[in-house]
């Protein structure tokens, strides 16, 4: 029997509820119903968990929080669920169905009849039990391939929709600027044009499922001093506007971002989550944003506790609010009872309630919450008899055949091959030691949101609910006539150096050695890359080092393998491996998508999202550095990178030719167009990723060296070549000025064809000419890149 739970109409639709007005009238209409109290409701959520059994959710307790009486919270409404899927382990059919029940009682509780959005985290995939795990951030940037990470997160979003989630909160847009920061891992890369490109398409694949996406976090967050979480942010003005600002910017205007979630640091003193100029008169007044901006969790709490510019939580909730803060998450705290009292108090006015009630019932109107046939049956759920919980137990698949097609996909794209001298692909030796911490670990292909490293670890007597094939597995199925000896050698960051000598015995009597090195993801000191995972110096954990070089003394050919969330220095392997693979948490495809590379099955084609040092303590550092920045004769440090941002090996050879530009000079408010031919000229099919940087020799205001503008795949069989197209306008050359505007300066400019910011590049000069010219948000973007065949190609 199917029962399809609805909210009981009025014979009158009430203004707000009627489809054939404007969303503004509606909204209008329901503000001027409510009481103060009820408008409140609207700008907090609670935090729960599903219920196992199919029943309401729970409230999910957390030691920064009070416990919270939902009976007591629901007459008045609630805007928000704080991940009810993402809590626990719950199947995801009697997820729903807990969802549904409860959306239904949240409704039917408070009179207007409004249910609350339900958000989960989406960082790699959807953080619940059973969802597919995808590759995280950083090995989306890899890819460099915007159109597959589009298509990943419409995946994830139908998924997520399927079972009546409204909103996720990603993708992370910030910039890396200190690799020893822990949520390196979960952000795209260390330049502003790839994260504000790969993000822009996540967002617009989660949007096109139906689901808001969020952009965190805004902004600085990734800026903080050392890399220490949540660290003050000390950079100027014109860092924030040109390096971190871009791709949030990006992500609102291209990819129709609907919610913003503020960053936890300060900026001069400054916390982002009180920013009016930055919330209010830079997102909202210059950019034009209508949707949300939530609070990062507990972060408008954290304006009394940790940064000390509230002397209680009602002076809190109201700098939030003032602001531009719409939304407290994860839960109710200072936008409960404290919130109440002040605005009866005159504390707070009400108008700031109503101007934020109004995005927030906006952001309603527009999912169809506030509409007289809303239902709270998702679509996974549709013909399923709901009344028999036990029946629907795995009925829901969120992790299928084309979810785990589309998982390798994105892992194998983002393989990159940093070195080789020949050795790979391997050509199926007799005998491999498999060496290393991550060689037969299951979860060292996953990041810290991904759900079994996230909350799977606090019920070690759950499934992990996923296959997560170790890289012994997927070799073995790879290589079946090869003789595979497993040494652990080490682990990840114990120190324990007593496996050593037995990994040097196997290494010595195989043909190759594999050794698997990287990180455990874990929040908060539970791993070594991660929300919390911060780290002094990019040696790699433990006694990895010592490993690895205790290989290369054996003089067996090393293959060194990194799963890992970050860039790591690898000391002599960098001149004496036979060859390194980078994979950035590649998800749970990632083993299957490593042993086609290393077999040839596939060909690498991902490119470094950021730069590997060559030393370990060399930091901050990116490829983004002025001429100070680099290398010099003054200092005895060294920043170099041992591979720079961009690079990447691939199994053929491309050569690249005849560059013409169609004009030497342009006005400031022009463009110009250049184009090269690009041959694959060695045996392989394989993939080229053209890479076009920015060089201003002469500016009013210190440029980096190079910045990248512009990129695209060229994939190309053995022999063929192709006329590889650009149009540049103006506008990608500017920077913001000395009176904080974005300017185009007249002058000399050199745009430099490239494979990585390392590599020699084909370089074109052109000239702007004409007045100093001012632009702003709506400036152009993006170069515009087309292909054909070229002449004997």
């Amino acid at each position: 029997m199917t029962h399809n739970v609805a909210v009981e109409t009025h014979p009158e639709i009430p203004l707000w509820n009627d489809p054939a007005l404007s969303v503004t009238t509606r909204v209008s209409a329901l503000i001027e119903a409510m009481t103060p109290e009820e408008k409140i409701a609207q700008l907090y959520g609670v935090w729960v968990g599903a219920s196992d059994e199919g029943g309401d959710v729970a409230p999910h307790q957390h030691d920064m929080e009070e416990a919270v009486d939902l009976d007591a919270l629901l007459p008045t409404g609630l805007g928000q669920l704080t991940r009810p899927f993402g809590t626990a382990p719950v199947d995801p059919a009697l997820g729903a169905l807990s969802l549904l029940r409860t959306q239904a009682r949240i409704a039917s509780a408070n009179r207007f009849g409004i249910p609350a959005v339900a958000h989960e985290e989406c960082l790699a995939g959807f953080a619940a039990w059973g969802a597919t795990a995808y590759p995280v951030p950083l090995s989306w940037g890899a890819t460099f391939d915007p159109d597959l990470v589009h298509r990943m997160a419409s995946a994830i979003g139908r998924d997520m929709r399927s079972v009546g989630v409204h909103q996720g909160l990603a993708p992370v847009l910030d910039v890396v600027r200190d690799a020893r920061w822990g949520r390196v891992e979960e952000t795209i890369g260390e330049d502003p044009y790839l994260v504000g490109t790969i993000g822009s398409a996540y967002v617009r694949g989660l949007e096109d499922a139906g689901v808001v996406a969020t952009l965190k976090h805004f902004a600085g967050y990734s800026a903080s001093r050392a890399g220490r979480n949540l660290a003050p942010s000390p950079m100027g003005p014109r860092e924030r506007a040109d390096v971190l600002l871009p791709p949030f910017e990006m992500a609102i205007r291209e990819g129709g971002a609907r919610s913003v979630m503020h960053a936890y640091t300060d900026t001069d003193g400054v916390p982002a989550a009180a920013d009016e100029d930055l919330l209010t008169g830079l997102l909202r007044d210059t950019w034009g944003f209508d949707g949300t901006v939530v609070a990062d969790y507990f972060g408008i709490a954290f304006l009394k506790t940790l940064h000390g510019i509230a002397a209680d939580w009602a002076e809190a909730a109201g700098a939030a609010l003032r602001a531009g803060v719409d939304v407290e998450l994860p839960t109710v705290k200072t936008f409960g009872a404290p919130l109440v009292e002040a605005v009866a108090a005159g504390r707070v006015p009400e108008k700031v309630i109503d101007r934020a009630l109004r995005r927030v019932l906006t952001q309603k109107a527009l999912l169809g919450l506030l509409d007289p046939d809303w239902n709270p049956l998702p679509a996974a759920l549709d013909g399923a008899d709901l009344d028999d919980p036990e029946a629907l137990r795995g009925r829901i698949d969120l992790d299928g055949p084309r979810n785990r097609e589309l998982a390798r996909t994105v892992a194998e794209e983002a393989v990159v091959l940093l070195s080789n001298d020949g050795t790979l692909p391997l050509a199926r030796p007799r005998r491999i030691a498999l060496v290393g911490p991550n060689a037969d670990e299951p979860t060292a292909v996953l990041g810290c949101y991904s759900f079994p490293q996230h909350i799977g670890v606090h019920h070690p007597a759950t499934p992990v609910g996923i296959d997560l094939p170790t890289l012994r597995a997927t070799l073995a199925a790879e290589f079946p006539d090869t003789e595979f000896t497993l040494a652990h050698g080490t682990g990840v960051d114990d120190g324990d150096v007593s496996g050593i000598p037995e990994a040097v015995r196997a290494a010595g009597e195989a043909d190759v050695v594999v050794v698997v090195l990287g990180d455990r993801a874990g929040l908060f000191g539970r791993g070594t890359s991660g929300e919390g995972c911060d780290v002094e110096s990019l040696a790699l954990p433990g006694a990895q080092q010592q490993l690895l070089d205790a290989l290369l003394d054996t003089g067996r050919p090393v293959v060194t393998v990194l799963l890992a969330g970050r860039p790591y220095a690898l000391g002599r392997a960098v001149t004496e491996a036979a060859a390194i693979v980078q994979s950035f948490f590649p998800g749970e495809e990632g083993t299957a998508a490593l042993a086609g590379v290393l077999s040839g099955r596939t060909g690498p084609s991902g490119r470094l999202p950021v730069s590997v040092p060559r030393g370990a303590g060399a930091q901050p550092t990116t490829y983004l550095g002025a001429r100070l920045a680099h290398a010099s004769e003054v200092s005895s440090i060294d920043p170099t990178p041992a591979f720079g941002f961009g690079h990447g090996l691939t199994y053929t050879t491309f050569a690249w030719s005849d560059l013409a530009v169609n004009v030497d000079q342009a006005p400031t408010d022009g463009e110009f167009s250049l184009a090269l031919t690009v041959r694959n000229t060695g045996e392989r099919h394989g993939t080229e990723v053209v890479q076009l940087y920015l060089h201003d020799p002469v500016a009013s205001v210190v440029q980096p060296v190079q910045r990248l503008v512009g990129y695209t795949r060229v994939p190309l069989a053995p022999g063929e070549a192709r006329r590889v197209r650009v149009v540049v306008p103006a506008d990608l050359a500017s920077f913001t000025g000395r009176d904080g505007h974005r300017v185009v300066e007249p002058g000399a400019l050199e745009l430099r064809f490239a494979a990585s910011s390392t590599a020699p590049p084909l370089t074109a000069t052109v000239t702007l000419t004409g007045p100093r010219r001012r632009v702003d948000h709506t400036r152009r973007l993006h170069a515009v890149f087309g292909q054909e065949p070229a002449a004997g190609g």
